[in-house]
């Protein structure tokens, strides 16, 4: 991507920042406790960087952390990882309308940095009703300050993890919780959202005592599946 001289492309990139403020916040003990754990968990130091770089998935982040504490296989990681991020097709499926014009070489990273927290702002932006084209830029902005503030959380929490003993045991992992509670409430305006939220809440509880933490797993396929489903049925009775 070109670097941009335009003075409306530059505020919408800081706007899309500056709009992301609360998710990092949020995010960032996230981010800090993912590195504390990494060592322990018997990923090292540059794996966990390397993790925060190519992957950049907190949620997957985590869990194959505890899978890998946990001894699973290789395959085991890949397949729960994979089925807990589908969620990202609903996100994709919101944002496609809106992203299908630009060029390849905006929506692979876009694609890649799209998370839970720019999709909360980012999709308000979009539904906005002024008709600026620059709105991928507001995008781009929120992708790369939560894609810095994760990278950058995860160095800080590896050296914190060498200094400071059980550092992850001191409830900073509540911060996830109250992030991810504030980006899903406010998105449930619609009865696919809900029918997700509810399906994945019911399916979570019923299946937290399955190994290898494959209840999250099941719950995140069925958030989805209802999901996708319900959006469908939708689709086709708004049709003409």
């Amino acid at each position: 991507m070109p670097h941009s001289r335009h003075p409306r492309r530059r505020f919408e990139i800081w706007i899309g920042a500056r709009d992301s403020l609360p998710m990092l916040l949020g995010a960032a003990p996230f981010g800090i406790i993912f590195g504390t754990l990494a060592v322990p968990s018997g990923l090292s130091a540059p794996g966990a960087l390397a993790m925060s770089l190519f992957v950049f998935a907190g949620s997957a982040q985590f869990i194959a952390l505890n899978l890998l504490a946990g001894g699973a296989g290789l395959p085991v990681i890949l397949l729960t990882t994979f089925v807990v991020n589908l969620r990202h097709a609903l996100y994709s499926a919101t944002l496609l309308p809106h992203v299908a014009a630009l060029r390849q070489r905006w929506r692979i990273p876009l694609a890649f940095w799209l998370t839970d927290e720019t999709f909360a702002v980012v999709q308000l932006r979009y539904a906005a009703p002024d008709l600026s084209p620059h709105k991928h830029w507001y995008y781009l902005g929120s992708c790369l300050a939560m894609y810095g503030n994760w990278f950058l959380c995860t160095l800080i929490g590896v050296g914190l993890g060498r200094s400071i003993p059980r550092l992850e045991h001191m409830g900073l992992e509540f911060a996830m919780a109250a992030t991810f509670t504030g980006i899903v409430v406010p998105m449930l305006k619609n009865l696919p959202m809900l029918g997700a939220a509810l399906a994945a809440a019911a399916v979570a509880l019923a299946a937290r005592g399955l190994p290898y933490k494959l209840g999250l797993v099941l719950a995140a396929l069925a958030g989805v599946v209802l999901g996708v489903l319900l959006e469908d049925r939708r689709t086709t009775h708004e049709r003409p």
